[in-house]
């Protein structure tokens, strides 16, 4: 498969056609479904677009073909990535649509963010081929993919799909246990969380919260993880900082007021013009393209 796959991915929106992307610069072919006409249209200029701005092959998009049907998408495929909305009734009808439609042996992938892949895929007779997939937003910029394993999905299926992953220059983990939020989001949502606690109680604004953790431990967290910096410092010492201020970050168990209040209020973020702070457009403009910026330099640095 790792030679050159066949790759048939549902969804062509800012997820679907990232991935399409991936594959395309590897040299796989790719047919790509959305329902949306638009996003069907665009699909080939937007990858287009991307490649000009990292100095990639412009010819890459020639191995990506808009399909006007999910059978069309999946029929042939290897594998088939599923990038629609995070609504698990969409994706559940996706996926019984997909069994139907791919061949027998083909992988069935999905790319949710925190939803189970049991809720999304436990439903089917042939669960031993459906395997999580989450990518992180741009797919062809940040190198993690987590791999999930459901209750049902083989071992062999999630050989398969890390093989693959690795071979196009991806980064990824296996996640052993379905659980949801997987890795990365529990760990980021778990930062989230105590953020806007911390602006909930008055201890400080949107922007000092920000300011803290990009000037401080944000500065190393891409090359000292959580635990290598528990492992750097000291178990024990780790252990005496935990009993001190664990009792005191926030347990609440689902949405902070805060958050909730925000939302009802209008205030959206960047789509409103106001969050958790107050955004200009030229403020929003500025910072999607540091974040680019960062994540292309970073991205130059690790050869990818």
């Amino acid at each position: 498969m790792t030679e050159k796959a066949r790759i048939g991915i549902i969804g062509a929106g800012l997820m679907g056609h990232g991935i399409a992307q991936v594959f395309a610069v590897a040299g796989h072919d790719v047919r790509v479904h959305d329902p949306v006409a638009e996003s069907l249209a665009t699909l080939k200029e937007r990858i287009a677009a991307n490649l000009r701005d990292l100095d990639l092959d412009p010819a890459a998009v020639e191995h990506v073909s808009p399909a006007a049907t999910l059978e069309d998408a999946a029929g042939d495929a290897d594998v088939v990535f599923e990038a629609a909305p995070e609504k698990p009734e969409l994706k559940q009808a996706i996926f019984s649509a997909l069994e139907q439609a791919a061949r027998p042996d083909a992988i069935l992938a999905s790319n949710t963010s925190v939803i189970p892949i049991g809720i999304i895929g436990g439903h089917l007779e042939s669960r031993h081929r459906v395997v999580g997939t989450h990518w992180w937003n741009p797919p062809y910029l940040v190198p993690l993919v987590e791999v999930v394993q459901g209750a049902g999905t083989s071992a062999d299926t999630v050989a398969r799909m890390i093989a693959l992953l690795t071979s196009v220059g991806k980064t990824p983990v296996h996640v052993k246990r379905d659980v949801a939020g997987f890795v990365g989001n529990r760990l980021q949502h778990a930062l989230w969380r105590e953020a806007i606690a911390l602006v909930q109680e008055g201890v400080c604004d949107a922007e000092t919260v920000d300011t803290v953790v990009k000037a401080s431990f944000g500065r190393r967290l891409a090359v000292l993880g959580p635990l290598e910096n528990a492992d750097l410092v000291g178990t024990d010492l780790t252990l005496d900082i935990h009993r001190n201020v664990l009792p005191h970050i926030d347990h609440t168990p689902g949405p902070l007021p805060h958050l909730e209040e925000l939302v009802a209020s209008g205030r959206l973020g960047m789509k409103s013009g106001e969050g958790f702070r107050t955004w200009t457009q030229k403020e929003q403009k500025d910072l999607r393209a540091r974040v680019l910026g960062h994540l292309k330099k970073a991205a130059a640095q690790a050869g990818e």
